[in-house]
């Protein structure tokens, strides 16, 4: 296949085709994780430094969750608060592996970011994982950060996996009757079990590093006893969205879960919930922690933050 390439993305591309290839299916799971959070780090290299970053514990009804806040600035959290999920297909991923993200996210909207190291999959399967980012909602509106934060000055943002837990999280406070945050950022989304997809089948045979056995392998650690084609919050595309704040949505172009977000914003605009959509061109999944060489992922990250600071009236 002939690859419309970005041209920055191209020799990133190229070293990563080089690489021995991983399978993470094929390894004991400790070794799986382990491998990648080694693989992390290089794409944390270079990220800003910033006023101040903090270890922290979320306390949930299963135990503490590792947790870590970014302050931009001594005055962020005046700005706002923006809850970052990580991606990973809910079995791998960390505040660790997405650090560079988050702070790339800070620096850029101003705001404090809290990320959180939530329950993985298969030991931790739906609804687990959401559970957690629902606590550490909850924590942060409670005054865990120090001081209570109306959740009218938060926001919340995920890669991937952590985009499907975020949106879930929306839908389920909607659910309960309860305040909703004020936005969500939600950056190359895994919103539903359905593989036979047009970019599935044209981007899925793994040659872009995510394919769609992985990710058949990704959902089956993540919905455990569930049925695939299950209506619970696992699959937020399955969902009723009425209710919704306004949401930006960046997806890439060679990404097999492109049309994921396809799906996503078609719906949202047939239910009325405003919306901005991102496609980025010539990228592959995960290509948002390639910001040091990767012009397009600085480009999403700065959309993203300036869809959080408008709506956050800043």
């Amino acid at each position: 296949m002939t690859l419309p390439l970005d041209p920055d993305f191209r020799p990133i591309y190229e070293r990563m085709r080089a690489a021995p290839a991983v399978d993470y299916r094929t390894m004991a799971m400790g070794e799986a994780r382990q491998t990648f959070e080694e693989l992390a780090k290089p794409w944390n290299a270079g990220a800003p430094e910033l006023a101040a970053v903090r270890e922290l514990t979320v306390p949930t009804a299963a135990g503490g969750l590792r947790a870590r806040l970014y302050e931009p600035q001594a005055d962020a959290l005046t700005n706002g608060l923006v809850v970052f999920v990580h991606g990973g297909g809910w079995t791998f991923g960390s505040i660790d592996t997405h650090d560079g993200t988050v702070r790339n996210l800070a620096k850029a909207s101003g705001c404090a970011v809290l990320s959180m190291d939530y329950r993985l999959a298969p030991e931790h399967p739906f609804p687990a994982p959401l559970n957690d980012v629902l606590a550490t909602l909850a924590f942060a509106a409670d005054g865990g950060l120090g001081q209570p934060v109306d959740m009218a000055r938060i926001a919340l943002a995920g890669d991937s996996a952590g985009a499907n837990l975020a949106l879930a999280a929306l839908l389920a406070r909607r659910d309960k009757g309860q305040a909703l945050p004020a936005t969500a950022a939600l950056f190359y989304g895994c919103y539903a079990p359905i593989f036979d997809t047009a970019s599935h089948e044209r981007l899925g045979d793994g040659s872009l590093f995510l394919g769609t056995a992985i990710m058949q392998w990704y959902w089956g650690n993540f919905l455990g006893t569930l049925p695939a084609d299950t209506t619970e919050l696992a699959v937020p595309l399955r969902a009723e969205l009425d209710g919704l704040p306004p949401l930006y949505l960046n997806a890439a172009g060679l990404d097999p879960l492109l049309d994921d977000t396809l799906l996503l914003a078609d719906k949202l605009a047939h239910t009325g919930i405003a919306f901005r959509l991102d496609v980025t061109p010539g990228v592959v999944h995960g290509f948002l922690r390639m910001t040091r060489e990767l012009p397009a992922a600085r480009a999403a990250i700065a959309a993203g933050a300036a869809h959080i600071r408008e709506v956050l009236g800043r």
